[in-house]
């Protein structure tokens, strides 16, 4: 932990589809600006849930925290940071930023530009509906069109399948962006979440630092680690 109490933990919550690892590049650069972070191992699972867990390690944690979500870790952290007195501020990074029953399935076909559909396979679970993977063979373009090809080719074999209930579940109780400083950081080649829906939704939330990346794509933690390492620092500067 931090030697001084008063500095923010940052707390990174991966989205569908990645997993904890996604965050090494930014969890590399905090550490050599001399802060903690720990990358949260989102369930998938379904938002109350996933937002619980969440809620969960920042508790354990004890101390102030900066919240990040990627893709669909921003629905979590909308919900599990709502009235949480640990949380100083929110990073959105490619990321849903809800408002109250916005699911993240309705939010990324509000506007035109997903190929998101195409790409998905689904594998029914015994406990009932379905979890959702992008095919090996679509992920590199799909999900990390401008990471190292070498790279994403193992994000696709390692990547975690969200359960679909996850994704169509909506918001519930209040949006944390209403009430806590958030920043945003997105490409506007993202091929999952339109740049538009993006750009929308950070508007709405009136974010403090709206940043928009020429030629990035989704996967926006690996391909760009400087990029989202600078707008995590400008909200631990600015919370």
């Amino acid at each position: 932990m931090p030697d001084n109490e008063n500095e923010p933990t940052i707390v990174l919550v991966h989205g569908a589809f990645a997993e904890s690892a996604s965050w090494n590049g930014v969890v590399e650069r905090l550490s050599a600006r001399g802060l903690t972070s720990v990358a949260v191992a989102n369930p998938l699972r379904d938002l109350a849930g996933d937002a619980d867990y969440v809620r969960d390690v920042i508790a354990s944690l004890a101390r102030p925290v900066v919240l990040a979500g990627h893709s669909y870790g921003g629905q979590v952290i909308t919900q599990a940071a709502a009235g949480n007195p640990y949380v100083q501020a929110l990073v959105f990074v490619s990321a849903f930023a809800p408002q109250t029953g916005e699911s993240a399935l309705e939010l990324s076909g509000r506007f035109p530009g997903s190929t998101l559909g195409a790409a998905v396979v689904a594998r029914a679970l015994t406990t009932g509906g379905a979890e959702l993977s992008i095919s090996v063979e679509a992920f590199a373009r799909q999900f990390a069109a401008d990471a190292d090809p070498a790279v994403a080719a193992l994000m696709a074999v390692t990547q975690r399948p969200v359960a679909e209930r996850a994704l169509t579940a909506g918001l519930t109780g209040e949006p944390a962006w209403s009430t806590l400083p958030s920043w945003f950081i997105w490409g506007d080649a993202d091929r999952n979440i339109p740049a538009q829906a993006l750009r929308f939704m950070a508007e709405r939330a009136k974010g403090r630092e709206l940043r928009e990346i020429p030629g990035a794509g989704h996967a926006l933690t690996v391909s760009q680690p400087a990029a989202v390492t600078e707008t995590i620092l400008a909200a631990v500067a600015g919370s």
